[in-house]
């Protein structure tokens, strides 16, 4: 029996579960047809395999056809579901964890425009920022049928073999009704506290009486609103108290509120914010209730998952987001290898990529949501082979890691006296300095697999022809793209400020025609010293590239710095002036008229221009000249395309030396080709 914290056993009625790691109910939408298929399964598969206590599956899992998807939730109102519910729960099962899903009606927490069209219902004719519906107010007739259904989904959920349900008690439509915020009825249901309690009561007392006793029910409720009009943590222990009473067995403790992206990041910190923050407060709370308590709360690092428990803040401790980054962080635990865990560096790709690119996916695990086609464990190759990667960034370590753990002998060229590439220039961002994470634990894991990693080495085609070198990566990323306008040999590139190579001060116009985190970052860098700052984008909206959680900080900052937001805007052309300054024109799209901008300095961000050169001279001397096998790419399957027979090595370019993406792209790039090596 381990004496670990983390790894004692807990037992909730007749469940017990092997350690107190909570994998807490999320939405990763990898739905298919709003059902947990394939690739559903295998994502919670890979979390049960990896170690973990409990998964909680089906983040605001919708029990009533009405309650449109908004983010690829499971449609729990379907028969079907508990088909795919079973197969799922007897796999997790199967391999030692437990596993319960999340049931809700999203209410005003969602969309008229999808599904099938139909109004949205909350407790009032309401409208919430984040997903931006009218709503209607539910009637006797709604009330009836929702309660219905999710007596009708808890069953499902039984029938499925599953542990238990978690009741969604946060931001949609249940607890609606319980707060003022939302609540204006007039009818029994709103008005004093007794009123605004007696519907979710009835829907609670409703499901416990419908499933068998041991069944476990879970609420997931905040303890403190921090909004104004919201309910308080007194008033919200009585909440807590009222729903055990009528049925629940353990608690699911938040604190904040999720009706805007500002408020969502508030509960759930991202990069740049404190660890675990609400973590006292649930600890204080837990003390007053006679029921578990587990929390979830950007408690990322082992050492503070482990002191919640040890100190009795938690009975279960939700490492969501850590175990998005690494399913196996159980495992590593109890193998006594926690330096192997890939840290969590909370980039948000896992929640605000289901809207930018329609899944959750970790910034720097590939596999995380592609487990079908690149399994979280890495299989060795049958034949050793000896690869160079020349480029030291964030797609080349994730290739020489990649590599290494195959079993390949592997040589890593950097051109510069560190490693990071581009990562080095996001981190001079305070907000964003934990992706240091991302290149920190890739050295790491170089120096324990062995990998030859040779700084200040500028490598060219003719330093690799000579050699045996089986197979080449060509990670050489990119450099700052030029801007194509006239005058443009006056603007300033990004990366000198960013990197501080030029410092700015006066009216300075930042021009963002890349959509990502780059532009805020210089508009922050620059307001922070006492720039005058215009952001102006030819998109009409400000960085479409990043997702609301994160963007929400960003702008909130900016704001109180004084920066100006210019949308709809290209930069037509630029002139200096006598006096030292410039104008920029700005401009539409096939418009004539322009509005001039007279200013300071001009610093543009475009995206990077691929550095190809040791590339192109080692395609015609290659045996694939350079071609992927896209099928044999996105499935990590061997490369085995022959242009050149007389070629000595396979070659293939990843990342920004291919075209201006990000981490998470050059990342996937690596793991795809290299597994295929």
């Amino acid at each position: 029996m381990s004496t670990d914290p983390l790894l004692t056993p807990f037992t909730i009625k007749n469940l017990t579960l092997r350690n107190r790691i909570v994998s807490t109910s999320h939405e990763p939408s990898y739905s298919e047809d709003g059902l947990p298929k394939d690739r559903y399964r295998a994502y919670h598969v890979a979390k049960a395999k990896g170690g973990v206590g409990l998964t909680m599956i089906g983040g605001s899992s919708i029990v009533s056809r009405e309650s449109a998807p908004a983010f690829g939730n499971l449609q729990l109102w379907k028969d079907e579901s508990a088909h795919w519910l079973r197969l799922l729960t007897d796999e997790v099962h199967d391999l030692g964890a437990a596993v319960m899903i999340q049931l809700t009606h999203l209410g005003h927490r969602s969309s008229s425009y999808s599904g099938d069209w139909l109004p949205t219902i909350s407790v009032s004719a309401v409208r919430e920022r984040a997903h931006r519906s009218f709503t209607k107010e539910a009637e006797d007739w709604d009330l009836d049928r929702i309660k219905n259904d999710y007596v009708l989904a808890a069953q499902r959920c039984v029938a499925a073999g599953m542990d238990g349900i978690d009741l969604m008690i946060h931001g949609h439509y249940l607890d609606s009704f319980m707060t003022p915020f939302w609540n204006r009825r007039t009818d029994e249901y709103g008005g004093s506290y007794e009123n605004r309690m007696r519907y979710p009561l009835e829907v609670i007392k409703a499901i416990r009486a419908a499933v068998p006793e041991d069944f476990i029910i879970s609420a997931r409720m905040s303890f403190d609103e921090l909004r104004e009009n919201g309910l308080s943590q007194g008033e919200l222990l009585t909440v807590a108290q009222d729903i055990i009473d009528g049925g629940v067995d353990i608690i699911s403790a938040l604190g904040g509120s999720i009706d805007s992206d500002s408020r969502l990041t508030r509960m759930i910190p991202i990069m740049g914010m404190a660890s675990a923050p609400h973590l006292e407060l649930i600890g204080e709370i837990k003390q007053k209730l006679n029921v578990p308590v587990m929390h979830a709360g950007k408690i990322a690092d082992v050492p503070t998952a482990r002191y919640a428990i040890e100190a009795g803040l938690l009975d279960l401790v939700g490492m969501t987001r850590a175990l998005i980054a690494d399913p196996y962080l159980p495992t590593k635990i109890a193998n006594k290898t926690e330096d192997q865990i890939r840290p969590c560096v909370g980039a948000s790709m896992c929640i605000d990529g289901i809207y930018t690119a329609g899944a959750a996916f970790c910034i720097h695990n590939p596999s995380t949501g592609r487990e079908l086609e690149l399994p979280q464990e890495i299989a060795p190759a049958t034949k050793v082979k000896k690869v160079a990667v020349v480029g030291g960034g964030p797609g080349g370590l994730e290739a020489a890691r990649t590599l290494a753990e195959k079993g390949h002998s592997v040589t890593l060229f950097e051109a510069n006296d560190s490693l990071g590439g581009q990562v080095n220039l996001a981190i001079r961002s305070p907000r964003r300095r934990d992706l240091q994470g991302i290149i920190d634990w890739r050295a790491q894991e170089l120096k324990r697999l062995g990998v030859i990693v040779k700084l200040n080495s500028y490598v060219e085609a003719s330093n690799l022809v000579d050699t045996d070198f089986d197979a080449v990566v060509v990670a050489t990323g990119g450099m700052p793209k030029a801007l194509e306008v006239s005058g443009s040999q006056h603007v300033i590139e990004s990366w000198d400020v960013i990197s501080g190579l030029k410092r700015l001060s006066g009216d300075v116009l930042v021009y963002d025609d890349h959509g990502g985190n780059q532009a805020l970052d210089l508009a922050e860098n620059l307001a922070s010293a006492g720039a005058n700052v215009e952001f102006v984008t030819p998109e009409r909206n400000l960085s479409t590239d990043v997702g609301g959680m994160v963007a929400s900080a960003y702008f909130k900052s900016l704001s109180a710095l004084g920066v100006k937001f210019t949308i709809l805007r290209e930069l037509n052309r630029i002139e200096k002036n006598s006096d030292g300054t410039f104008t920029a024109y700005l401009g539409m799209e096939d418009e004539k008229w322009e509005e001039p901008r007279i200013v300071t300095a001009v610093v543009a961000e475009t995206g990077t221009t691929a550095i190809s050169d040791v590339y192109d001279d080692l395609v015609s001397l290659s045996s694939n000249g350079g071609e992927v096998l896209i099928e044999a790419l996105i499935s990590g399957q061997p490369q085995t395309s022959v242009k050149n027979p007389d070629g000595k090595f396979q070659l293939f370019r990843i990342g920004d030396a291919i075209s201006s993406r990000g981490i998470h792209s050059a990342i996937l790039d690596a793991a795809r080709v290299c597994r295929g090596i």
